[in-house]
């Protein structure tokens, strides 16, 4: 039986890279995604070079991969580049107990979290 062909998931002119199991919250990660979106991509790669955050080494790589993708994979001129979307959703999360007083636990929760960003050509984004 042969494979069939997955559609794709963005328009023509569009190109997107996803990070998953990411180990940070969702809502850290969104600030970063936050400071990008709508953004230029010499822009946004600069933005993410100079931010103070730990989180936006990983964020550059993924936008990286997404401008590589639109270049190799869609044929799209990567000076035209913005970043059209940069969502961030939750994934696992794992549980661990720390000790307490009067052999009581609590509970400490370790949050992963995964980005997905796009990438458009200038002309559909305007």
């Amino acid at each position: 039986m042969p494979k069939t062909n997955n559609t794709r998931r963005v328009g023509e002119t569009e190109a997107r890279a996803k990070l998953t199991n990411v180990r940070i919250s969702p809502q850290k990660l969104n600030l970063v995604a936050q400071s990008i979106r709508g953004l230029p991509v010499q822009k946004a790669l600069n933005e993410l070079e100079f931010s103070r955050k730990r989180i936006s080494d990983d964020v550059r790589k993924v936008l990286y991969s997404a401008v590589s993708n639109a270049e190799n994979n869609h044929n799209l001129d990567i000076d035209s580049l913005v970043v059209a979307e940069a969502f961030v959703g939750k994934n696992l999360v794992m549980k661990r107990f720390a000790s307490r007083a009067r052999g009581r636990s609590s509970r400490i929760l370790k949050p992963f979290s995964e980005i997905t960003i796009v990438v458009r050509e200038a002309g559909e984004a305007a």
